[in-house]
């Protein structure tokens, strides 16, 4: 396997930090800022994503804050379908390369979550859900920006045989939807590490990299 991207995951106190969807706890002053993400497949340059991640044992916790002011979310319904075409960052989680399985979470910026287990080929499981209270989601949208704040439990990632030596192999991205002169809405897609796909795949191997839990 080629040498993937590494994200490092700062440590915090447990106990010490709670969601609000805001992205304004100090604590996040604490984590390292991902800006390093690629609209492979779109060349016009994309607005500012920062990422940012920090765990404490029981929980690892992360932030998207997406510069946006042209935000779409779909209102019909709160089915998989609307997430599905609306503005959303997402984070896949494998085992190994082999993606047999590996669970994928899309959340929108009202804090409307997608998630599923994914085999190869786009074999998706939208029955599948993760482990109840073990995932936690707010946000927040303001006139240039949203922010996604998440929190998913340690004990949930290892059973789910997501952590080795410290490591989850993580795919971090986000799908903008741009309205187009016919007034449809299409998806540009941004990600952290380049699939290097002729065309618009994040359900690969090649796009994903590791978050790298640091210890105290």
């Amino acid at each position: 396997m080629n040498q993937l991207k590494c994200y490092n995951v700062n440590y915090i106190e447990k106990g010490t930090f709670s969601l609000n969807g805001k992205g304004n706890n100090p604590l996040w002053d604490s984590a390292e800022i991902l800006t390093d993400f690629v609209s492979a497949w779109d060349k016009e340059k994309i607005a500012t994503i920062e990422f940012k991640s920090m765990w404490d044992f029981e929980n690892i916790y992360f932030c998207f804050t997406v510069y946006d002011a042209m935000v779409y979310i779909d209102k019909k319904d709160d089915s998989s379908d609307s997430i599905n075409n609306s503005d959303r960052v997402e984070l896949f989680f494998r085992k190994d390369e082999l993606l047999n399985p590996y669970y994928c979470l899309e959340i929108d910026p009202t804090s409307r979550i997608m998630d599923f287990m994914a085999l190869p080929n786009k074999d998706f499981d939208f029955e599948w859900k993760w482990p109840k209270e073990q995932l936690k989601v707010q946000s927040t949208i303001d006139s240039s920006k949203f922010t996604v704040e998440i929190s998913i439990s340690i004990q949930s990632l290892k059973e789910l045989d997501l952590i080795k030596d410290n490591k989850i192999e993580t795919g971090i991205f986000r799908a903008k939807y741009k309205k187009q002169q016919d007034l449809s809405y299409e998806p540009v897609w941004i990600s952290w590490v380049n699939p290097n796909t002729e065309s618009p795949n994040f359900h690969t191997p090649s796009s994903f990299g590791v978050l790298q839990l640091l210890r105290p």
